[in-house]
């Protein structure tokens, strides 16, 4: 099956069953200071999990963006990926394990409603228990299992491995059931049980495994088993039954009202439908990976030779660097869809590490001969990617309407990149055998992987030990330094500055007034002669938008608008949309300066250390105005503007 085709059923099965259809969330959290991506499709619904009740009722179901950083040195195997779809259904307090596990499985095995998969291909895992905790196994999953199995003539044994370590030591030992401990089948925010705080919910899981008959390698242990990492067995969907809490005693008590979360890697899914444990050969990248092997090949020696062309699985570094690309690409597609742009700092820059791998392993392939341009392979795959996703009745339209903006972000970071390399590689020649990949990085740019991958190739040794050592010294640093200039912000605090720093605030309102929400202060330095103020923004500001801020801020002096500070905690005020750059700077406790006018007009509300003055009036009655003397950029999707008074 496709991967559409895959979505499509599974959410029309459970919307028969009484579940409502929810859009997925943003791949970025809204109001979640606590993480970068959105990582599972239980985070956006974790409120409900915990009581709230939710809009849409207690059966809902959804396929959900997901994102996960910590993957992207995983991807290049068959099965990882940073980006992903996770198929999920929850139930808020209304059907618990008896219903859960029967539907989980007759959509798996029916042909004409689920994925038809044969269940002679699953394996399933249990909750084993914890004595610490007073909890023994799941034995009503069991059972519904083993009757569940039964009914298809299938006599299900059960097997308590308990451990990864035990699983390898003994093997499968015919069972198709399988219990291991709290670190493999439990679920908790804090995870296994011992680490949760009294008052938290938790639970036992149970996941399905598709056995995809890959041989055993040994170096993953002397015997196979469900949670081996060999590659025979993957995972495809676990249900969570979030059935406890903890008391104070370290005791554990049955929830009054039971909640389950399932999710299923949608990919994975597709896969088992092809019995193909290959993510990357389901649908979705077909187009993408041919557009890699048109332009995938070796480096002629003549003119008169032919291309060797490099093809998908034709040798391990190969697959990799197509894995890579593929995976990265996709991910960096729905990322800046979703409004994320490259940049040094949080999301912005993960998205452009990806951009600048997904470039590495371009090069290693030969993709365009080393030719950047805003239609380079790289962002023809990620228009191929768009193709494939944006469309359907399932499918996220919103790819297509921000589809010159992804192919621009993606082509204008590739190129910025290949400049970096450009210059980074001059200098490391001149350094011959010497190379300071430090110095390569901090001041080029250069990626200290890509300096150690370099050195290896021509057998030059470089302490990586110590250019970490420098590397952690260095971002210590300047996180002190950031943290000093976050303090006020100001050099001093003369009557000349102080109004400085005021307008510049009110400049950044105006500015994402006019640019819009993407807008964030980079940095700024302001004295008593101007003020220079760095943003976030990929082109030049026309004039015309410069004007516009300006008569701004001048508006907002001319009515004299008072400046007022609150203290709020830092989560509350990022809850409720202050404007704030740098947010890990500051103390858990926050000053919000509002400036705000007598007719209700709020002009900037921000975090800020101060100083202000105490209304615009201070700035109208010396009789000068707010002038935008200078835009210019200054980094790579970073502009910079000079303004003073007069």
């Amino acid at each position: 099956m496709t991967v559409a085709e895959v979505r499509d059923r599974y959410l029309a099965f459970f919307e028969k069953r009484g579940h409502v259809v929810i859009p997925s969330a943003a791949i970025v959290p809204e109001n979640d200071p606590t993480t970068l991506f959105t990582s599972s499709g239980m985070q956006p619904l974790v409120p409900y999990l915990l009581g709230e009740p939710h809009p849409k009722g207690s059966k809902l179901v959804n396929s959900q963006m997901c994102f996960r950083a910590e993957d992207i040195e995983e991807v290049g195997d068959n099965r990882h990926t940073t980006f992903f779809e996770m198929l999920g259904n929850w139930s808020l307090g209304d059907y618990f394990k008896k219903e859960q596990l029967p539907r989980l499985f007759e959509f798996l095995t029916n042909r004409e409603e689920g994925l038809g998969l044969d269940p002679e291909k699953l394996y399933v895992t249990v909750f084993a228990g914890d004595e610490d905790a007073g909890m023994g196994k799941d034995g009503e999953s069991v059972m519904l299992w083993q009757g569940l199995f039964k009914e298809k003539g299938i006599d299900a044994k059960f097997v308590e491995l308990g451990t990864e370590e035990v699983g390898s030591k003994t093997g499968m030992q015919g069972g198709r059931i399988f219990a291991y401990g709290a670190k493999k089948n439990w679920w908790s925010r804090s995870g296994v049980p011992n680490k949760m705080p009294a008052g938290e919910p938790g639970g036992p899981d149970s996941e399905v495994f598709y056995d995809f008959g890959t041989p055993h390698d040994t170096k993953f242990g002397t015997h196979c088993h469900p949670n081996c990492d060999c590659g025979r067995f993957i995972e495809i969907g676990n249900s969570v039954f979030m059935q406890y809490v903890k008391q104070e005693d370290g005791s554990f008590a049955e929830l009054p009202k039971k909640n389950v979360d399932f999710g299923g890697g949608l990919e994975r899914l597709a896969a088992a439908t092809l019995h193909n444990p290959d993510v990357f050969l389901v649908d979705v990248f077909d187009e993408a990976r041919a557009e890699i092997a048109r332009h995938a090949y070796s480096f002629l020696e003549s003119k008169d030779e032919k291309p060797v062309y490099k093809k998908y699985a034709s040798s391990p570094d190969i697959t990799k660097a197509y894995r890579v690309i593929l995976d990265h690409i996709r991910a960096a597609t729905f990322m800046i869809a979703d409004g994320v742009r490259p940049s040094n700092t949080e999301q912005g820059y993960v998205l452009r590490r990806l951009i600048r791998r997904a470039v590495r392993f371009a090069d290693f392939l030969h993709l365009g001969q080393g030719k950047e341009t805003v239609h380079s392979p790289l962002t023809r795959i990620a228009q191929y990617f768009i193709d494939a996703y944006a469309f359907g009745k399932n499918g996220y339209s919103q790819l297509a309407k921000e589809l010159n903006t992804v192919i621009n972000e993606i082509g204008q970071e590739e190129k910025r990149f290949r400049n970096t390399l450009a210059n980074g590689m001059r200098e490391l020649e001149k350094m011959g055998d010497n190379i300071d990949a430090f110095v390569l990085f901090t001041t080029y740019g250069f990626p200290i992987e890509l300096t150690e991958e370099i050195a290896k190739e021509r057998g030059v040794a470089i302490d990586t030990h110590a250019v970490r050592v420098q590397m952690k010294d260095h971002q210590e640093k300047s996180r002190a330094g950031a943290a000093q200039k976050f303090k006020g912000g100001l050099a001093d605090t003369s009557t000349e500055t102080t109004m400085l720093h005021t307008t510049t605030h009110l400049m950044l309102a105006g500015l994402r007034k006019y640019l819009g929400d993407h807008v964030h202060q980079a940095g700024s330095n302001i004295t008593a002669e101007r003020t220079r103020f760095d943003f976030t923004h990929p082109e030049k500001v026309s004039r015309e938008i410069l004007d516009k801020v300006e008569a701004y801020v001048n508006e907002a002096i001319e009515k004299g608008a008072a400046v007022t500070i609150e203290q709020v905690p830092k989560d509350a005020a990022r809850a409720a949309g202050v404007e704030g750059s740098f947010w890990e700077k500051y103390p858990d406790v926050v000053n919000v300066y509002t400036v705000k006018a007598d007719d209700g007009t709020i002009y900037s509300q921000e975090l800020c250390g101060g100083p202000h003055v105490a209304h615009t009036g201070v700035i109208r009655d010396t009789g000068k105005r707010f002038k935008i003397v200078k835009e210019e950029a200054s980094s790579a999707g970073v502009r910079r503007i000079k303004a003073v008074l007069q």
